[in-house]
């Protein structure tokens, strides 16, 4: 993200906020920015009109919360929070304050999932019948920050929004969740794996696969009537990769090929737009996510081991 801004025109690395001070200075000798001894400190400068949170889970509502309340404009990463009423709350308190809140999906803002969703509308595979995500990643060290209970580790957290929201993006709002389960590994105090099942208003499948100890996926299909589309590289591409997106029909295959991009930039340019020109993001899919999440945990609750 720091160099994605660094390269974002109209925007400013003013300073870099860091419990430890040795850290801050670390990184504002690399990136840029002053370095400021903890968050407080940071949000009290009338000198900075926005801030980046990239904190663990646990700590995104509350910090985003302060900042909001020090009038400053907020990307914070997902999930925003991991409570849907606070979700809605700091959504409202946001709107209430004209400021800009954002959620920090990147993947969203890269023009691959643009040309999908066009192929969809266009009716290139018929009608819907089901939509397939997963984003599972190798195993993380046991001291990982997303294996901690108290800073709202786990699977579902931290992989599952991604499947989640790209289901959300191309197909809607009006999920309803029928099935989940969120499973653990070895002695994590976190679920490490999860899928999930919903279904669309029209009766289309949706199924999420995410995890935290698993081979590497990183893709999605849509399977229609008469075809079905394919995206490899999904959630996380590098800036120099060239897209490729699959679509098999009866007639054959065909790849389409969509420029490289730097998603991390063009959210922040995205960011830095809205910020500028006073226009928060209308986004009705930030708040459903964060009302399925909850679902989600819920359903596996109750579901027998």
């Amino acid at each position: 993200m720091l160099p994605a801004l660094a390269a974002t025109p109209g925007a400013e690395l003013a300073a870099i906020a860091s419990r430890d001070p040795a850290k801050a200075r670390e990184a504002a000798a690399r990136h840029g920015g002053r370095p400021v001894h903890g968050y407080a400190e940071l949000l009290a400068d009338d000198t900075v009109d926005a801030v980046y949170v990239p904190l663990p889970a646990a700590l995104h509502a509350p910090w985003t919360e302060a900042a909001l309340l020090a009038g400053k404009h907020v990307l914070a990463e997902k999930p925003l929070t991991t409570h849907a009423p606070t979700t809605a709350r700091l959504l409202a308190l946001a709107h209430a304050r004209g400021l800009v809140l954002m959620e920090n999906v990147l993947f969203l803002h890269h023009p691959q999932h643009a040309t999908v969703r066009a192929l969809l509308d266009d009716g290139a595979i018929g009608e819907l019948r089901s939509f397939h995500a997963a984003f599972c990643v190798p195993p993380r060290p046991a001291t990982d920050i997303r294996l901690r209970p108290e800073l709202d580790g786990g699977a579902l957290w931290d992989t599952g929004v991604y499947p989640l929201r790209a289901a959300l993006h191309l197909l809607g709002t009006g999920l309803r969740t029928l099935g989940a389960v969120l499973t653990r590994t070895g002695d994590h105090p976190v679920d490490t794996a999860g899928a999930a099942l919903l279904r669309t208003p029209a009766g289309a499948a949706v199924h999420l696969d995410f995890g935290l100890d698993h081979a590497y996926r990183n893709t999605y299909e849509l399977h229609g009537s008469h075809g079905r589309i394919v995206l490899d590289r999904a959630f996380t591409p590098p800036p120099d990769h060239t897209p490729r997106i699959r679509l098999h029909t009866p007639t054959g295959t065909r790849t389409l090929t969509t420029p490289p991009a730097d998603q991390a930039a063009r959210t922040l340019a995205a960011f830095a737009t809205a910020v500028r020109h006073g226009t928060p993001p209308d986004d009705p899919a930030t708040l459903a996510q964060a009302t399925l999440l909850d679902e989600l945990r819920a359903t596996a609750a109750r579901t027998p081991a």
